[in-house]
């Protein structure tokens, strides 16, 4: 049988307008924005019922909506795209992140990768909430210059780094001018626009070369910078691609 001396339960955003003497509305943006905490705890749904638990606003809580997520990882080799938004949990987060951002739980829900790599390729992938970044990444993909460092084996045909950067074909389709040049003796570094998948194997296959690694740097205006291999960061406000 139920106790009879625990109150009724109500909703947690009832209980805030009580606590904090606000509307219900502002309430439900408190919760969501991660700003209330149950015995401790965390909570960001507006619905979850309390009956004598420990109700807290956070000190500083502010009401702001709370923006969608763009997350910024670096994926590891071997891995294929569709599978990376598993990698991004709050244990997974860079110590270089600086963007100043609060994670929330909402963060973790539907992420959608964008602009896909190669499953044996690593380097930068953007998983995302907000349909803008969607859009831009989907609609203007092929206007969007990406950076890639490829470590390459064998011996580069004559006139082989002018025919990289324009020249060769892939699918049927003639590829666009590139910018190519050698990072080191072992390292090509591509800076490419519409890149298909296996494209860059098969670049390097033409003049003579064996692919050893893909790593993705940059895409726009965004890049990796030193984050360790599985984890991720925020993509700050005012950073466009």
């Amino acid at each position: 049988m139920p106790d009879a001396d625990l109150p009724a339960p109500t909703r947690l955003d009832k209980r805030v307008a009580d606590l904090t003497r606000c509307s219900r509305a502002d309430a439900q943006q408190y919760i969501a924005g991660g700003w209330v905490s149950v015995d401790g705890r965390v909570v960001e749904d507006a619905q979850t019922p309390v009956t004598n638990e420990v109700v807290e606003l956070a000190p500083g809580a502010r009401l702001e909506t709370a923006e969608p997520a763009t997350m910024l990882l670096h994926k590891p080799a071997g891995m294929e795209t569709a599978a990376t938004p598993a990698l991004v949990t709050p244990a997974t987060r860079a110590d270089a992140d600086t963007s100043g951002l609060r994670t929330l739980q909402r963060h973790f829900q539907h992420l959608t990768p964008l602009m896909p790599l190669d499953a044996e390729a690593s380097g930068l992938l953007v998983l995302s909430q907000d349909g803008r970044v969607r859009r831009r990444l989907t609609e203007d993909y092929s206007s969007i210059e990406q950076e890639f460092i490829v470590e390459v084996e064998g011996e580069l045909s004559p006139w082989g780094l002018p025919r990289l950067a324009h020249g060769l074909s892939y699918e049927g389709r003639r590829l666009p001018p590139c910018k190519v040049s050698w990072q080191n003796e072992i390292r090509l570094r591509f800076a490419i626009k519409d890149v298909r998948p296996g494209q860059l194997r098969h670049m390097c296959s033409e003049v003579g070369l064996g692919v050893v690694a893909i790593r993705r740097i940059r895409i726009g205006r965004v890049a990796m910078g030193k984050m360790p291999v599985g984890e991720w960061r925020h993509l700050p406000a005012g950073e466009r691609f």
